[in-house]
């Protein structure tokens, strides 16, 4: 796949397209890109992806924190996955937003050679989000751009994925479900940094992680079993998110794991943190005592659910 920004002077093929954030690349956005690529295969042209690097509603309104499934990198990283021959990365400006959505298709038309355009079902764009599917066809048809109606996508027939869905489970602790809407696991990716330590001294030493993204989303606080990637080696570990309220740790939430049979230094080291099952809230014990007998029996029930 090949990444395309506005100042790129790679020639362009004639291609079928389809726009939006794509925040996750769940399995929705995934069956909608679908759609694309058998119609660019069916008309031999390319297939192109158009998204934009920052969220628009946070270019809109400053402050705004979007609880991102994905990062910039993150999102281009899944969208390759998919095959699509182009990844169209725009610039969401005011100016851009101001745009109709005539401007904007004009746009797409004469700058990127999209010929045909992939309309999600519930998708909306161009300025205020006031026209809709019959209008994008009506200026399509003026412009030499034909506007298509994708299918719906609904998992298990009864429900409609969508990226805020996911973020609700993933607020609610329920990584299990949401790595079902989105098709693989969620996660999260830092750099390991410096803790209090106090880990180490309970029998419990524990790498903190830091996320790369202040916008990416953190899951509820509490106790999971997840994986470890660290130098493309995957690691079973037991993760906490939270306060240490038996710790005092006061307002400072951290994200530490303890990574099963591993024991070497990596300060400074990118690590990949994947979720796999909640296990339980963060709870406050009466002594250290209490807490590391409660860890031994997390250890124990995170290591069956990773079949370890």
């Amino acid at each position: 796949m090949q990444l395309v920004s506005e100042t790129s002077d790679i020639v362009l093929r004639p291609s079928a397209a389809t726009i939006g954030f794509f925040d996750g690349v769940h399995r929705g956005h995934r069956y909608l890109i679908g759609q694309v690529a058998e119609v660019a295969a069916a008309r031999g042209m390319a297939s192109s992806v158009i998204t934009f690097p920052v969220h628009p509603r946070k270019v809109m309104q400053p402050g705004y924190h979007p609880d991102l499934l994905t990062t910039c990198d993150e999102k281009v990283s899944l969208l390759a996955g998919t095959g699509m021959d182009y990844c169209m990365m725009l610039d969401f400006t005011p100016e851009l937003a101001r745009l109709s959505a005539q401007q904007f298709m004009a746009i797409l038309k004469e700058r990127y050679r999209i010929e045909v355009l992939v309309v999600g079902y519930d998708h909306r764009f161009g300025h205020n989000r006031s026209e809709g599917f019959d209008d994008y066809v009506r200026y399509g048809g003026e412009l030499g751009i034909e506007v298509m109606s994708a299918r719906a996508y609904s998992y298990n027939e009864d429900r409609t994925v969508s990226s805020s869905m996911i973020r609700h489970c993933l607020r609610e602790g329920q990584v299990s479900e949401a790595a079902e809407y989105l098709g693989y696991d969620f996660f999260l990716d830092g750099t390991v940094v410096g803790g209090y330590r106090v880990g180490r001294k309970i029998g419990f030493p524990t790498a903190n992680l830091r996320v790369n993204d202040p916008d990416k989303m953190i899951p509820a606080d509490g106790v999971y079993a997840v994986y470890v990637y660290l130098d493309g080696i995957r690691y079973g570990g037991m993760l906490s998110i939270g306060y240490r309220p038996t710790l005092a740790n006061g307002t400072d939430r951290s994200i530490e794991v303890n990574i099963f049979h591993f024991k070497a230094d990596i300060y400074g080291r990118p690590m990949r943190i994947s979720f796999v099952r909640y296990m339980r809230p963060e709870l406050k014990f009466n002594t250290v005592e209490e807490l590391v007998a409660r860890i031994r029996r997390d250890e124990e029930e995170v290591k069956a659910a990773l079949s370890l």
